[in-house]
């Protein structure tokens, strides 16, 4: 199972998670790209640090949106679209090149990665512009999520993702942020919880029911209060129960949809 989480989203002054601790734990990095978050030095930072643990890195691709942390929805004219997200890839390409490493796949964040999950028009933005700049890219997206087919159809390799520290509807979707309970905070819980997801493919939704979810990667936000610890309760537990914590890359190739 791989174990991801967002970095490199610090701002000049803004400091914003702990990303040398968080990446002694994950085994792949979603590192900003600077339209929701992230300056380009302490993106190179980020990305050094990556190369030194052995992190996969990935491009947390986003809408232009500092001001609300990419967290806002928007209806973007898809050559807009298309050529942002081009524009994003490439510019962590350059500065991964320069820290000695690489970016081996893409996630997008907040509201462009919910919309995409089930809007097709920009889904097959977001798609297209994968395939424009680099073909091998993996495609991280929302576990059970239409995308992923469309995705899949168009050539791209994808993974499945699911969140440890956000609650699920009945029917496998993430509960708004707007709502009470859609963010937990109980590493322990958070931890079991995935652990159940890993051997069993089912959590609890927020009603109490059981949903599957068919995931490869679980993502820990960095940006969440008690991150680094919730992340290391996820990673231990796994571990301690046999399951292997790497990269998608590097699974075995049936792990990762193709």
């Amino acid at each position: 199972m791989d174990l991801n989480s967002d970095l490199g989203e610090s701002l000049g002054a803004w400091r914003m998670g702990d990303d040398d601790a968080m990446l002694g734990i994950v085994s792949s990095a979603n590192v900003a790209c600077g339209f929701h978050a992230g300056d380009a030095a302490g993106i190179l930072r980020t990305l050094r640090a990556a190369a030194r643990q052995g992190v996969t890195v990935g491009a947390h691709v986003a809408y232009p949106d500092l001001a609300g942390f990419g967290r806002r929805n928007m209806d973007v004219a898809s050559a807009d679209l298309v050529a942002d997200v081009i524009y994003q890839i490439g510019a962590l390409k350059g500065l991964a090149a320069v820290a000695g490493t690489t970016v081996r796949y893409v996630k997008p964040h907040g509201a462009l990665y919910n919309t995409i999950a089930h809007d097709e028009r920009q889904a097959r933005d977001v798609i297209e512009a994968i395939r424009a700049i680099d073909a091998s890219l993996y495609l991280v997206g929302l576990a059970g999520s239409p995308l992923l087919d469309w995705a899949q159809e168009s050539g791209l390799r994808t993974v499945a993702e699911a969140f440890a520290d956000r609650a699920y509807t009945p029917n496998g979707t993430l509960v708004s942020r707007r709502e009470k309970g859609a963010v937990l905070h109980d590493a322990n819980e958070v931890a079991a919880r995935m652990l159940r997801l890993a051997t069993e493919g089912v959590v609890t939704a927020i009603d109490g029911s059981t949903v599957r979810i068919e995931a490869d990667s679980i993502c820990v936000h960095g940006d969440s209060p008690g991150a680094v610890e919730m992340a290391r309760e996820v990673r231990a537990l796994l571990e301690r129960s046999g399951v292997r914590v790497q990269s998608f890359v590097d699974a075995p190739v049936a792990q990762a949809h193709s």
